[in-house]
């Protein structure tokens, strides 16, 4: 058995924490896999110190970024870590993209490693080595590659780096739906106070099973949970990639879920998700994108459970949850609950004033959890903040008298037709209760004298016909005038990222000429 790492008391690098609450016992179960596979916490604790050194060795600047592009395993996890441990940036990047949108990341980051999976290395090394990346290594869901034969050379045992607070650990990069993608600095201190803090609200425990079968190349997967787990020395059931039928086998061993919002929608789905199949279940938290009521009623019917919507960003982890302790209120569908303690967050107009409850308007907040600003971007890093020190979410959003915090939508998306302020959100919410539609999206584009009108795009149930006409009709028949859509179209499904986003600049995009 390993003996526990030795840390000095002032080092703040998030590792040393992590690391800090393993159970005494390394030889417990940490992660089991999908497929059979068990990884015990001293597994951990040495495969993280021969990546560490492996990384050490290379003789990598101070502030060098590790930029990886590989399959979800726990392997990759244990490079984040190994990464956070050695003292370098860790650089998520998204499986799905490609090569022109990979060569402005590695260019951008000018990362000194990139770990890509082994059948991208010959295009991804391409741009690396071009780019001037001194090391490209490989790693496979399989667990083969050439970071791990490499790192087998080394010892297994390694002195946390010591870093502070304020000392980057992570850059993300935004979606990007609006423009080139940001890379959000998160520093050590950001996402160990986060983490601290959701530790303590959703009352995590030492006994708790995380079930996770979310992406790693994001803060919902790769922060949340995976620190979510550590940080309370819980099991993680590992699922390489989601799936309904074999997740619902595995909740009857589980207290914790972690999903976005398509994620229950397809659990729903399943015959075998009843009670008994949740009966050891604490908590199921989604996020990352809306959470339709249907989808929240439905959930708390079939299985007797709320589930606890939140909210959060690349730019500043976890920002609100609806409670888990009922004392300090219900979780209501629909919002996104409270600011979690050390958050403030406003709802403000355009002039900065902050709004009365009931009042829409623009989300500001600000916390120990918000990022240090935009990689190699100090002007639009200071665009971003208020006089006094808000981040502006770029999220329209209103606070009730309860406090509960409701997001109406991204301020990109508001449509100003004819001068009248219209959110989609709201027609949405219209349409989505009418019978026989799973879902929409309302987007604006030009128009000549509008300045911009609505479209919406409507997905049917399975088995249902849904007919334009009749939406226009049933709108008409609740909402003002102007903020009717002037199209209404019923489509198969809507355009979505990994994470289960509507990209609504696609079907912008698609519906732009409609009217001019």
């Amino acid at each position: 058995m390993s003996q526990p790492i030795p840390t000095s008391a002032d080092n703040q690098n998030l590792f040393a924490a992590l690391r800090a609450a393993f159970p005494a016992n390394l030889d417990a179960i940490a992660v089991e896999t999908d497929d059979g596979l068990h990884y015990s916490w001293g597994d951990l604790e040495r495969a993280t110190a021969m990546v560490a050194n492996l990384l050490a060795s290379l003789d990598l600047p101070p502030g060098s970024r590790i930029a990886v592009q590989v399959e979800k395993s726990v392997e990759a996890m244990v490079l984040y870590l190994a990464t956070l441990r050695a003292g370098y940036v860790y650089l998520p990047l998204n499986t799905a993209y490609q090569s022109a949108e990979i060569e402005y990341f590695i260019g951008n980051a000018e990362p000194a490693v990139v770990v890509c999976s082994g059948r991208n290395f010959g295009w991804v090394s391409k741009i690396a080595f071009k780019a001037g990346t001194g090391h490209v290594f490989t790693l496979n869901e399989d667990r083969s590659g050439t970071l791990l034969e490499r790192a087998a050379h080394y010892s297994d045992q390694h002195i946390v780096a010591h870093r502070s607070a304020d000392d980057l650990a992570v850059i993300v990069y935004t979606s990007g739906t609006t423009g080139r993608s940001k890379g959000a600095m998160l520093t050590h201190g950001n996402m160990l106070s986060n983490a601290l803090v959701l530790k303590e609200y959703w009352g995590w425990r030492p006994d708790d099973v995380l079930i996770h079968a979310l992406p790693i190349f994001h803060v919902h997967g790769l922060f949340v949970a995976i620190h979510g787990a550590l940080l309370s020395g819980s099991k993680m059931i590992w699922f390489g990639k989601f799936d309904p039928r074999q997740v619902v086998a595995r909740l009857p061993q589980a207290t914790v879920f972690m999903g976005v919002p398509t994620l229950y929608v397809r659990m729903l789905a399943e015959p075998a998700l009843d009670r008994a199949a949740v009966r050891k279940m604490r908590l199921f938290i989604s996020g990352s994108a809306p959470l339709l009521i249907e989808t929240f009623n439905e959930w708390r019917a079939r299985t007797g459970h709320t589930i606890l919507e939140r909210y959060g960003m690349s730019e500043t982890v976890m920002l609100t949850s609806n409670p888990y302790d009922a004392k300090q209120g219900e979780r209501r569908g629909g919002t996104v609950g409270f600011p979690l303690p050390g958050v403030e967050l406003r709802v403000q107009d355009e002039a900065g004033q902050p709004l009365a409850a009931g009042e829409t308007g623009a989300i500001v907040v600000k916390g120990p959890n918000v990022f240090k600003g935009y990689w190699r971007m100090p002007e639009k890093t200071r665009e971003e903040f208020t006089a006094d020190g808000f981040f502006k979410t770029g999220d329209v959003g209103r606070i009730d008298a309860q406090g509960y915090v409701t997001i109406v939508g991204r301020a990109k998306d508001l449509i100003i037709s004819g001068g009248y302020n219209v959110y989609p959100a709201e027609i949405e919410s219209y349409i989505n209760d009418m019978p026989g539609v799973a879902e929409s999206a309302v987007v604006g584009v030009p128009h000549p004298d509008f300045g911009e009108v609505g479209v919406a795009i409507v997905v049917p149930k399975p088995g249902q016909t849904l007919q334009a006409d009749r939406i226009m009709a049933q709108l008409k028949a609740s909402l003002a005038n102007f903020k009717i859509p002037k199209r209404c179209f019923v489509a198969s499904d809507l355009p979505r990222n990994t994470m289960g986003k509507v990209q609504k600049a696609v079907l912008r995009e698609q519906h732009k000429s409609l009217f001019i």
